[in-house]
């Protein structure tokens, strides 16, 4: 039991490893936690197990530290074990501590942190601060109990810092995770797990003797259609980092609710591209009044530029966006001063990178050193999945943030009907999370909503037309016209619907609006 107690603060929370171990000491005592997270439901509520465990590892522990402390030597084994147990326990003794800090950082984390998480936003700032260097004693005198004995060798100075900052950092990944990827689908556990790597990697034993200081090296490149979600999980990575903390100021390095940068590139020009990420000299372009710091600059050690539709650049933007990504160095516009980038690069994009790199749009060697760490997100059909809970899970969230925590579960009730009667489970949600939080913003104003494209809705007349094709009863009119319509709902645009399927945009629309008389009106 010990054993498997000390590989638990080593292993991905969102992976089957971890239910083989909670499986494997609670025994008969294990039980299968939440899957589905609703509004204001804290996350203790998918921790059911956590007691059990926390009961069994601190009662282990005292025993072993008792018979330890009339030892003089263990073997490497049973110091990896004894340690491992000593992080779990510690950790959990004060994650209610790491908690307060967050709640204080981030308000609105309260509603998934519980009861702890909203004393701790009543907190000022002042106290806030000063709970940071009380609650790093408290970490420091368990571990001291229980690290620095003879048996150890570890009379001398322990990573107390180290290791303070590591539990910091692990209950701030645990919470963004919850808090930014709602739903409990098999989709949603594989993206949480594959977003636990992009933080810590897939060897935490690694990670937490040396490789929490080079993370900032590693590119993450996420991708996926438009609407899955892909900036909120970029954010979970960067509020997720490893900050230091200095013993001596009792402060951590950075403020890591501060530490996330996002620019959409595909909504400014190269000029002002540049601007924002390298920053400029005064004079270095109509309208530069001043010198200016960009996010490459400002970005900081522990902090995270997110690079939003990378797939848009420009050729010109791409070439300098490598340099920085092979050198670590930028200039600011109008200035040959070089400058260092310390900081992290998360990139998204919803094109082919494949497809376009074949195009002669996108940069082969640019590619390279984006992917050195890659993330998929499913889109909604997928996560979806026909499961009625899973989409009353989201549909609650939305309906909470939309109405209010007095009105959102009734509305989620009526929503949630609306959709299986008119739309039916079969719904491809061709527009993915950003289309189900239209749809209930729709029916909160109209009582209903209509699907801008039609095609996939089997209660609106569209039938699953996947099904209709694998079944041949389309024909080929037919086939084209929803197959376009999904094209350009994805794309967004007649234009960058005919880019996708090589043909030209009067093509498309045709397809689209079907040769009736509704047309399509073309987002601006």
């Amino acid at each position: 039991m010990a054993e498997a107690l000390a590989g638990i603060p080593f292993v991905n929370p969102f992976t089957e490893a971890r239910t083989t171990i909670e499986r494997a000491v609670l025994g008969d005592r294990y039980r299968a936690p939440e899957r589905y997270l609703l509004p204001g439901q804290p996350l203790h509520r998918i921790e059911g197990n956590l007691g059990g465990l926390i009961e069994r590892a601190d009662a282990l522990l005292e025993a072993v530290a008792g018979r330890l402390a009339r030892r003089t030597a263990i073997g490497v084994v049973e110091r990896e074990i004894y340690e491992g147990l000593v992080h779990f326990v510690v950790f959990h003794r004060h994650a209610g501590g790491f908690d307060h800090l967050i709640a204080a950082a981030l308000p609105g984390s309260e509603a998934v942190l519980g009861d702890a998480g909203r004393e701790g936003v009543v907190a000022a700032e002042a106290r806030a601060r000063a709970t940071v260097g009380t609650l790093f004693e408290r970490c420091r005198r368990d571990l001291v109990r229980y690290l620095a004995v003879p048996a150890l060798g570890a009379e001398a100075d322990l990573p107390v810092p180290q290791w303070f900052a590591f539990y910091f950092q692990v209950r701030r990944a645990w919470v963004h995770t919850f808090a930014f990827i709602r739903g409990g689908s098999d989709a949603l556990v594989a993206l949480r797990a594959r977003l636990w790597q992009s933080i810590f990697t897939h060897d935490m034993r690694r990670y937490q003797r040396g490789l929490y200081s080079r993370m900032g090296d590693i590119t993450t490149l996420i991708t996926g259609p438009s609407g899955t979600g892909k900036e909120l999980v970029a954010r979970a990575i960067g509020l997720s980092r490893f900050v230091p903390f200095d013993p001596r100021e009792r402060a951590f390095a950075a403020d890591f609710a501060a530490s996330f940068h996002p620019l959409n590139l595909s909504a400014l020009s190269p000029t002002l591209i540049e601007s924002e990420l390298f920053g400029h000299r005064r004079g270095a372009f109509t309208g530069a009044l001043g010198d200016r710091e960009g996010y490459f600059e400002t970005c900081g050690a522990h902090g995270t530029v997110f690079l939003d539709e990378i797939g848009e650049t420009a050729p010109e933007i791409q070439v300098k966006l490598l340099r920085v990504l092979q050198t670590r160095e930028f200039n600011r516009l109008g200035d040959t001063e070089r400058r260092r980038f310390h900081g992290r690069i998360v990139a998204a994009t919803n094109r082919d990178l494949a497809a376009e790199i074949r195009a002669g749009r996108f940069r082969e060697d640019f590619f390279f050193r984006l992917c050195a760490d890659r993330i998929e997100t499913p889109p909604l059909r997928e996560v979806l999945g026909g499961d009625a809970d899973e989409l009353r899970c989201l549909v609650a969230h939305i309906c909470t943030a939309q109405a209010g925590a007095d009105e959102g579960p009734a509305l989620c009730d009526q929503v949630v009907a609306w959709i299986g009667r008119e739309l039916g489970r079969a719904y491809p949600w061709p527009g993915n999370f950003r289309e189900l939080e239209q749809c209930v913003r729709n029916f909160i104003v109209h009582g209903s909503y209509r699907p801008p494209i039609g095609a996939g809705a089997s209660g609106a007349g569209g039938g699953d037309w996947v099904s209709a094709a694998q079944a041949g009863r389309l024909t080929m009119d037919a086939l084209l016209q929803a197959y376009c319509r999904r094209v350009f709902a994805e794309a967004g645009s007649l234009e960058e619907a005919a880019r996708r399927l090589e043909c030209d945009r009067r093509t498309v629309r045709r397809y689209v609006r079907g040769g009736g008389e509704d047309a399509v009106s073309e987002p601006s």
